[in-house]
């Protein structure tokens, strides 16, 4: 006997009939905080009610630092294969199925516009693009942004957002760590300010390269900081980990960063510290 019985005499609704509910109307926080998706971008992508700030790419925070419009730098870069890597897939498709996926070229993007008035350039990278991973591309576009701080003498922003080393890449991507490190040199000896902002999450070659080498390291809150992740510390040392563990909270205790700031005020805190630096007279 079975448990149940379809009613054919209930209201039946044809397929060609029935509607799904559009994808994207609403957003689901960690801590299921529920906000509609056009409230959260006109929050600057964060939960008003649980104040989590949500990840988002270089188009996000480019609308948030520059004032109305910029100028996008070598955005045309993109990634060649010479080692010939395989691994389940070849790289030269994983490249191609990102680029389709994300309409981006590389993990980070470039650009110089105004910010509150004042010119400023901005490198951005996209964890949408094989999880930020820092390849070639990655340290070209940052050494290029470096030089064009130089030559026109403006300050530069790093926002990082990135799982690390680009694997696929092997020793070629590990060396963009000494590339982009020699170059922030350069520009720290020109007295030329570089502000790195580190957002979630931020992690591995990318972390113990031009992440931590800004005048001023700030991040926002709650972001993932640090070089291996909490699982593999936990694996290695065989301790648990204190509460907190690598939260931009946590590293801001221990003296890594300068400062946290809500996303709300980025603009703001980046300017002022640029003034600071600069010893210009501070904008009410």
């Amino acid at each position: 006997m079975a448990w149940f019985k379809r009613n054919n005499k209930g209201i039946q609704t044809p397929t060609e009939e029935k509607k799904d509910i559009p994808k994207g109307l609403w957003y689901k926080s960690p801590t299921g905080k529920i906000v509609d998706t056009e409230e959260l971008q006109k929050n600057f992508y964060v939960s008003p009610e649980d104040d989590y700030h949500v990840r988002i790419g270089s188009a996000e925070y480019f609308s948030i630092l520059f004032d109305n419009k910029f100028t996008e730098l070598d955005a045309n870069l993109s990634s060649k294969d010479p080692l010939k890597f395989v691994d389940k897939k070849k790289y030269t498709d994983r490249l191609k199925d990102a680029k389709n996926k994300t309409k981006l070229n590389d993990a980070i993007r470039t650009a110089v516009g105004k910010s509150l008035g004042k010119k400023l350039v901005v490198a951005c990278m996209d964890f949408s693009f094989i999880g930020g991973s820092m390849g070639s591309v990655v340290g070209e576009k940052i050494a290029r942004a470096i030089d064009y701080s130089l030559k026109n003498k403006i300050p530069l922003v790093i926002i990082s957002k990135s799982g690390g080393a680009r694997m696929m890449e092997a020793a070629i991507s590990l060396m963009q760590l000494a590339k982009t490190s020699a170059k922030l040199a350069l520009l720290a000896e020109a007295n030329i300010p570089y502000i790195s902002l580190c957002t979630d999450p931020t992690t591995g070659g990318t972390t113990a390269s031009f992440a931590m080498l800004g005048d001023i390291n700030i991040s926002e809150p709650g972001a993932l900081i640090g070089f291996a992740g909490p699982r593999v510390v936990k694996d290695t040392t065989g301790k648990d980990l204190p509460e907190g563990f690598q939260t931009s909270e946590f590293v801001l205790e221990h003296g890594f960063l300068d400062f946290i700031t809500h996303r709300k005020d980025l603009k703001t805190k980046i300017n002022l510290y640029l003034d600071l630096i600069l010893n210009n007279p501070i904008r009410e």
